[in-house]
């Protein structure tokens, strides 16, 4: 298991399993208060769109609501009151839940920020950790609840190393700053004549099993144009480069791996030796 070497107020650095630290930039308050403002927005803005909705189909106008809203109650039919209090509920206490599981650590405000959630290993957010921090925003936002105020969750900031509030202690995870410059981009890697074509495992095998069939042409053409050129890399770029291309695959295929075995560059080869085994099969 990976594990965490050095913390700072700014910094989170992280062994991988090769034994080589990555070095991770921790979101900002600011930057992540202003992501939460976006997402809180587009939460209440689909909350009254919603009811607005349900009372136009229950015959109820916007005057009806703000003169008598005693009769919202009284005359909407049950199954359409019971309707929307679960569906506002699902809105409210899932959208964090679904975003972050559904988009790979991110909600609309975060990819705006260009803030991503990971486990503290480093690896990806499971459904697990997505549920456990967001049911756990409730304590962070107190003393608000319906406006959230989020005054324990910035105490809890400032007093953590690694700038986390109470729903990322218990869940495990960290907000990151997703930084261009920690590697090349791809298309520096992928750009470069091939120096080698020989295409051998140097990694311990994890034993991956996953579903490589999900995987589209241009996810399989990206590990193997990788592994390819790894070698032109140095390690860091080449761990970074391994790191970046292995954590949306893992999003997608939510694999089984022996983590005692593990590593990034070593999960590529078990898809691409997956991938070309299952065609041989089907061949």
């Amino acid at each position: 298991m990976s594990r965490p070497l050095i913390e700072t107020e700014e910094t989170l650095i992280i062994e991988t399993p090769e034994r080589v630290p990555l070095e991770f930039a921790l979101a900002s308050i600011g930057n992540r208060f202003l992501a939460v403002t976006i997402d809180h927005f587009i939460q209440y803005l689909s909350i009254f769109l919603v009811a607005w909705f349900a009372l136009s189909l229950a015959g109820f106008s916007s005057s009806d609501v703000v003169d008598a809203p005693e009769k919202l109650l009284t005359e909407m039919p049950k199954w359409t009151i019971a309707v929307m209090i679960i569906v506002l509920f699902l809105i409210f206490a899932g959208y964090f839940i679904a975003f972050e599981w559904l988009w790979n650590g991110q909600t609309p405000g975060k990819r705006l920020l260009k803030l991503r959630v990971i486990r503290d290993d480093g690896r990806p957010l499971t459904l697990w950790e997505a549920v456990a921090r967001n049911l756990l925003r409730i304590g962070d936002a107190v003393p608000g609840f319906i406006v959230p105020i989020y005054s324990v969750g910035l105490i809890v900031i400032f007093l953590s190393g690694r700038d986390q509030r109470l729903g990322d202690i218990f869940a495990g995870t960290v907000v990151i700053r997703e930084r261009s410059d920690e590697a090349p981009t791809f298309a520096e890697t992928f750009s470069n004549r091939l120096t080698d074509t020989a295409f051998i495992r140097v990694q311990k095998a994890a034993g991956t099993k996953a579903n490589v069939g999900l995987l589209t042409e241009r996810e399989i053409e990206v590990v193997e144009s990788f592994l390819r050129r790894r070698w032109d890399l140095t390690e860091r770029q080449r761990l970074w480069m391994a790191w970046r291309i292995a954590l949306p695959i893992m999003y997608k295929l939510k694999p089984a791996y022996d983590e005692n075995e593990f590593s990034y560059e070593g999960f590529l080869e078990d898809i691409l030796h997956g991938f070309y085994a299952k065609q041989r099969f089907l061949n």
